[in-house]
C-alpha cells in the first residue's frame, strides 16, 4: 500500500466526530443476537457510502463488504461482532440505550465502529494489493453467530487466506495490543438442568418433594467438580447463571430450572467434568426423591491463534501509528468467543485491544472508550499493510 500509514492519524483525527457519532448511534440502538436488523441497515448504508459492495443475509443479519485492490495480493477477512446483551443499561449518558433491557455492555458498538472507520480510510486509498473483506457478525454472545455465518457460506462468498478478530479488553492500557500464538479464549459448554418433583403447600413439605432444596444442594455439589475432580494444573470454570422456580410465596414449586456454562481449554478436562455432572445429578435426584434431567451442549471451541497469523498481528502492532508495545505473554481468558469457528475454518488470529478502563465487560455500567476508536481503526489499517507483506 503506497499510501503511507503516517497519513492515518490525521485522517482519523479529522473524522473523529463522525466516527464517534457512528458509535453513539450504535450504542443508543442496540439489538440482541440474530435481531440486529437496524444495526445491519446502518452498517450497510455507511459501507455503501464508501463505495464498497455489500452482501447481506449471512446468519440472517450478518454482512460482508469487500475492498478489492488494483494489484494482486492476499485475501484477508477482518471481523467485528454486532450484537448487544439483554441487560438494562445503568448510565446517564446522552446516548444511552433507547431500548429497555438491551445494551452494548461488551463494546461491540466500538468494534463495529473501529472496523467501519478502517474501511472508511482504506476505501479511499489509490493503491491497494489484494482483497479485504470487512465481516460484521451477528450473535456472538453465546448464540454462535460465527458458526452460522460459516455454515451459510461466508468463506465461499468471501474466500480468505487469513481472518482476524479484535476485541476491546478492560484494564489494558488504552490502545495496547495483546496477542499470542495458541489459546486466547476458552471453550464453552451450555447446560440446562430441570428438577421435577411434587409441588405442595409450603406448610406441608412432607407431603411433596422440595425442588428448591434439591436445586440448592445441586448448586453446591457441582462446584466440587472444579475443586475435587479436576487436576489443579488444568483450568475449569463451572457457573450457574440462572435459577428459575416457583410463583407462589406459600407453595413449593413442582419444578426448578438451572442454567449455566462450563469453560475449559482441555478436552480431557471437559470429559471429566461432563462425567461428574451426570453422576452428581443422578445422586442428587436419589437423595432428594426428585427427577433431574441434564441437557449439556458444546457451544464454542477454544479460540486458538495460528502462530504465523499471530506474528502478523504482532508485526501490525509495531507498524501502527498508534504506537505502543504489544503484550505477547499472558494467561488466556476463561471467557469464550465464537470467532473460534472462523479460526477453525481459516488460518488466522484474534487479539485484544486495551480500553483503558476498569469497568468489566458485561457490566450494565460498561461503555466503550471512544479514545480507542482511532487507535483500533489505525491498528486495522496497520494489519492490512502487514498482511500485504507478511513474514511467514
Amino acid at each position: 500500500m503506497n499510501s503511507p500509514l503516517q497519513q492515518a492519524p490525521a485522517f482519523f483525527s479529522e473524522h473523529a466526530p463522525i466516527h464517534r457519532a457512528w458509535r453513539h448511534h450504535l450504542h443508543q440502538n442496540p439489538e440482541v443476537a440474530f435481531e440486529e436488523r437496524d444495526t445491519a441497515g446502518f452498517l450497510a448504508a455507511r459501507l455503501g457510502e464508501m463505495g464498497l459492495p455489500v452482501k447481506q443475509g449471512f446468519a440472517g443479519t450478518g454482512l460482508v463488504a469487500s475492498l478489492r485492490g488494483k494489484r494482486s495480493g492476499p485475501t484477508v477477512g477482518f471481523r467485528a461482532d454486532m450484537d448487544a446483551l439483554p441487560l438494562n443499561e445503568q448510565s446517564c449518558l446522552p446516548y444511552r440505550s433507547a431500548r429497555p433491557g438491551v445494551t452494548h455492555a461488551c463494546g461491540h458498538d466500538g468494534h463495529m465502529t473501529m472496523l467501519l472507520a478502517a474501511a472508511d480510510y482504506l476505501s479511499r486509498q489509490d493503491d491497494f494489493a489484494g482483497t479485504l473483506h470487512f465481516i460484521f457478525q451477528p450473535a456472538e454472545e453465546a448464540a454462535g453467530g460465527g458458526r452460522v455465518m460459516v455454515e451459510d457460506g461466508l468463506f465461499d462468498h468471501a474466500p480468505c487466506d487469513l481472518v482476524f478478530g479484535l476485541h476491546n479488553w478492560p484494564s489494558l492500557e488504552t490502545g495496547r495490543i495483546a496477542v499470542q500464538p495458541g489459546p486466547m479464549m476458552a471453550a464453552m459448554d451450555l447446560f440446562t438442568i430441570t428438577i421435577s418433583g411434587s409441588g405442595v403447600h409450603a406448610a406441608l413439605p412432607h407431603l411433596g418433594t422440595d425442588t428448591i432444596v434439591a436445586a440448592g444442594a445441586l448448586t453446591q455439589a457441582l462446584q466440587t467438580i472444579v475443586s475435587r475432580a479436576i487436576d489443579p494444573h488444568q483450568q475449569l470454570v463451572l457457573s450457574i447463571t440462572q435459577i428459575h422456580g416457583g410463583q407462589s410465596l406459600n407453595a413449593l414449586p413442582d419444578s426448578v430450572e438451572l442454567r449455566g456454562t462450563l469453560r475449559y481449554f482441555d478436552d480431557g478436562t471437559a470429559r471429566t467434568a461432563h462425567r461428574r455432572m451426570h453422576e452428581i445429578v443422578e445422586g442428587t435426584a436419589r437423595t432428594h426423591a426428585v427427577e433431574i434431567a441434564l441437557d449439556l451442549k458444546s457451544q464454542y471451541p477454544v479460540t486458538t491463534n495460528d502462530p504465523d497469523a499471530a506474528g502478523i498481528m504482532l508485526r501490525a502492532a509495531t507498524l501502527s501509528p498508534a504506537g505502543g508495545t504489544a503484550i505477547t505473554q499472558f494467561p488466556p481468558s476463561m471467557a469464550s468467543e465464537d470467532f473460534a469457528f472462523m479460526l477453525a475454518a481459516r488460518k488466522g488470529a484474534y487479539a485484544w485491544i486495551g480500553n483503558g478502563r476498569s469497568t468489566a465487560l458485561h457490566s450494565p455500567e460498561f461503555d466503550f472508550n471512544d479514545d480507542v476508536l482511532p487507535l483500533g481503526a489505525q491498528y486495522w489499517v496497520a494489519l492490512a499493510q502487514a498482511c500485504q507483506s507478511p513474514i511467514l
